[in-house]
């Protein structure tokens, strides 16, 4: 992903709003994610999907990535993008520790666009630490990003959670606690479980970036539930009290009588919980399906209400 563009991989200008950005990724999730899209690139899609909308939905992240490019992860913290750019322009030239950078007399070095010896951490301004006789002395270690993919439950539920991050040897299986309520984004801190620090220094913490899986039967937005609610004509006519699904099991929602396609029923707090304030709603969004092979006697049924019937549902009322 590294010489990828983001935004364009979102469609969006690198003047969007995160609202934006968040409904670009929305829409783009959806389309692509692997249990509702059987094409064999879905995946591949969703993953850049994911990665683009990780840097930009976090506006540090997004920053750092707008100064710096596709190197944003390998600049530390602080650096002036001018200045990273001067260093990185000699950085590829010729290096004699055959990285483009190394040590003489004590000093970390690397050579200029035009040959010349840079000292990196003066150019840095100390970034890399004060040399002393033990080393560079004791430097805390980096804070790390990962993604958390949740299912609609258990952002619900929330609950204990197994992960795996990391590759190889440096690969680690971690216990996560997830609180109730999570949504889109929301970042669950682990304290310690970051980059680790060198000379006794502490380790960074670990922020777990929350991904809702795509659901078919529950659309979040924000802490606001979506669910299809499919009623026969009869029944949106006349009325009637059916059954929904929600994340905590059924609920009973009053259709009023006269009810059309698209109307929204709400059911008050019945959304995702929320620890620190209003839990959110859940809407049932009402949907009118007909028989799509009616028996003779719905037909019949059918024909006697065209023709006694004085409504015109193309006459605005």
């Amino acid at each position: 992903m590294a010489d990828r563009d983001f935004y364009r991989i979102l469609g969006v200008p690198r003047t969007a709003s995160q609202d934006e950005i968040q409904r670009a990724y929305r829409k783009l999730a959806r389309e692509n994610h692997p249990d509702v899209n059987a094409d064999p690139g879905a995946e591949d899609r969703f993953k850049d999907i994911s990665e683009a909308y990780k840097v930009l939905s976090d506006p540090q992240t997004r920053h750092r990535y707008d100064a710096f490019g596709p190197d944003f992860r390998q600049v530390p913290e602080g650096v002036d993008p001018e200045t990273w750019r001067r260093a990185r322009a000699g950085a590829g030239t010729r290096s004699r520790a055959g990285a483009g950078a190394g040590q003489a007399g004590g000093a970390r070095f690397g050579f200029g666009a035009g040959g010349e010896e840079v000292d990196l951490d003066e150019l840095f301004g100390g970034l890399f630490g004060g040399r002393s006789a033990g080393g560079w002395g004791p430097v805390p270690g980096a804070d790390q990003t990962a993604e958390i993919e949740l299912t609609v439950q258990e952002a619900y539920h929330g609950g204990q959670r197994s992960m795996t991050i990391g590759s190889g040897s440096s690969q680690r299986r971690l216990e996560v606690t997830i609180p109730p309520g999570v949504v889109e984004g929301q970042r669950i801190r682990l304290g310690g479980q970051g980059g680790r620090g060198s000379d006794g220094a502490p380790a960074g913490d670990l922020f777990l970036v929350v991904r809702i899986r795509p659901d078919r039967t529950f659309r979040l937005e924000g802490r606001d539930i979506h669910v299809e609610l499919r009623l026969a004509p009869w029944e949106a006519a006349l009325g009637t009290s059916v059954a929904v699904p929600t994340p905590d099991g059924e609920a009973k929602v009053t259709v009023p009588a006269g009810t059309s396609s698209g109307k929204r029923l709400r059911l008050r707090g019945r959304g995702m919980p929320n620890p620190r304030g209003q839990p959110g709603d859940l809407y049932a969004d009402a949907r009118i399906v007909v028989p799509p092979h009616p028996t003779d006697a719905e037909r019949e049924l059918f024909e006697r209400l065209a023709a006694n019937s004085q409504f015109d549902p193309r006459r605005r009322h």
